[in-house]
């Protein structure tokens, strides 16, 4: 399934149940990071990469999903908003200055 069909299911799913009156900014927003603390739980009291793939998989999806229905609210094109941060973060971090570094571009 390509991204706009995905999206589209995604909108399905949260209209067949009425649910559009509850997503405001402020409580998709707040749904995000609190999904986004979920996945952040998996890996407390773990190692780097000790984690259960399965719950992994299932609270990234909670994250994408509410990242996505935030971004339809604004009408924004989730491909025309990545490629431009890429190309913001491309000049804070050149690649001259920041391979190999896990450095602030304020520090390169």
């Amino acid at each position: 399934m390509d991204l706009d069909k995905l999206i589209a299911a995604l909108i399905s799913f949260r209209d067949e149940r009425d649910w559009k009156q509850f997503h405001n900014s402020k409580d998709l927003a707040i749904a995000l990071n609190l999904e986004s603390s979920e996945l952040l739980e998996l890996f407390l009291w773990k190692g780097s990469e000790d984690v259960n793939l399965d719950k992994l998989k299932n609270e990234l999806a909670d994250v994408f999903m509410y990242a996505i229905l935030l971004a339809e609210k604004h009408n924004f094109d989730i491909q025309e908003i990545i490629e431009s941060k890429i190309n913001i973060n491309r000049e804070k971090y050149p690649v001259n200055k920041a391979k190999g570094t896990a450095k602030k571009y304020n520090e390169l």
